[in-house]
């Protein structure tokens, strides 16, 4: 098993195809991330996806979770077309689960998105991902090699919460016009990769959300509540603009609310934390914020 781009996700998947007894190869830019894949349980080996002669890899005839980030400019994944032209030079992977977005669907203003929703991308964070998607279709339509893409929803876990920000006391837009946003809990993420790399269909999408969407303001305030921390205040969408990041701006900018339909049905997933609630109810059992 080679996992490219193995960060938080990364190291979550290897240690549970160690605990399973299965090798695995975890690749990353930095000595500080080989350090975490080796305590992982996993091989780590050190390569700058982008550029560097991806040879030692040996990726032909293996399965591949594809997690690696695209360059935070531009409206392209060079990284991806890097490691098409690996795979071209190399020899192809079997299989190859893509961990993308759900942004790549943009703005749909509130509606319920399947899979088969037009992508729309509008934050070139957006583009670049589905430019990473088409050209792995691409590879996959030339070469018959197998891929399954995964279009991830934000990723929260107890240790990846917004506290920082809630005890800032950083604003949130008000309730009533907060746009819709979709969840994942890390560890659910880890086990939907696992079945889409066991059992997806070859060609498959999947919206991977808990199904249950919320508001972003219900989200930080529901954080907020469970941590024992004071709500953030709430401020119009209009003074948005220059009270909250570039980043946050440009998320409040979309909204949509995600079905999970396809995921749970093709895929058999029983979702441990269906719910932001029952997702965030172990964080703070026992301890305090």
């Amino acid at each position: 098993m080679i996992i490219l781009g193995c960060g938080y996700i990364g190291q979550a998947l290897a240690r549970r195809y160690r605990q399973r007894g299965e090798a695995v190869i975890g690749v990353v830019r930095s000595a500080e991330r080989a350090a975490e894949v080796e305590a992982a349980g996993a091989q780590a080996l050190q390569l700058d996806l982008s550029c560097d002669d991806l040879a030692p890899l040996k990726l032909a005839g293996e399965q591949v979770f594809h997690l690696a980030p695209p360059p935070n400019t531009g409206d392209d994944d060079p990284l991806t077309a890097h490691l098409i032209q690996a795979f071209e030079s190399d020899g192809h992977p079997r299989r190859l689960v893509y961990i993308g977005t759900t942004g790549i669907y943009g703005d749909c203003a509130g509606a319920w998105v399947d899979e088969d929703w037009p992508p729309q991308p509008t934050a070139s964070r957006s583009w670049r991902r589905w430019d990473a998607e088409q050209r792995l279709r691409q590879w996959s339509r030339d070469t018959g090699a197998e891929l399954v893409i995964l279009r991830v929803a934000g990723i929260y876990a107890c240790d990846r919460l917004p506290l920082a920000r809630i005890r800032s006391a950083q604003p949130v837009v008000k309730a009533d016009e907060a746009p819709w946003s979709n969840r994942i809990h890390a560890e659910d993420l880890v086990e939907i990769c696992i079945a889409a790399m066991e059992r997806a269909p070859a060609g498959a999408v999947y919206n991977v959300c808990d199904g249950h969407p919320s508001t972003m303001t219900d989200y930080f305030c529901q954080v907020a509540d469970a941590a024992g921390l004071p709500q953030p205040p709430q401020i119009p969408l209009a003074a948005a603009d220059g009270q909250v990041s570039a980043g946050m701006l440009s998320y409040l900018k979309e909204s949509r609310r995600l079905s999970n339909q396809r995921l749970l049905d093709e895929l058999e997933i029983n979702l441990r934390y269906p719910t932001l609630t029952q997702g965030l109810a172990p964080c703070f059992s026992g301890s305090g914020a």
